[in-house]
């Protein structure tokens, strides 16, 4: 049965519960709800599909500014290194 059709619905797993709770606090400390928080949240965010395209549009931006344009070797050697280097600073 669904919600509301007469039987209950688990209560979230303990670190979910600690995450809706952390967020209903930081929400609560601007002074909206946790739907208003997350909503202006979500409009801060984007989907993978917005991620790629001002990726797109970065590059090339930045092939017409300065003739800039890696292969995708390079891409990946690039993206690999970034790994390495927030893994490195997460670490600490």
């Amino acid at each position: 049965m669904s919600p509301g059709r007469g039987r209950a619905v688990p209560p979230p797993p303990p670190h979910g519960r600690k995450a809706k709770d952390r967020l209903a606090a930081i929400a609560a400390a601007e002074g909206l709800s946790l739907r208003a928080y997350l909503a202006r949240l979500a409009e801060t965010l984007l989907t993978p599909a917005g991620r790629a395209e001002r990726a797109e549009k970065a590059l090339a931006a930045s092939k017409e500014w300065n003739g800039y344009a890696p292969t995708a070797v390079e891409e990946q050697d690039l993206d690999s290194e970034l790994d390495r280097r927030l893994a490195q600073v997460t670490s600490r």
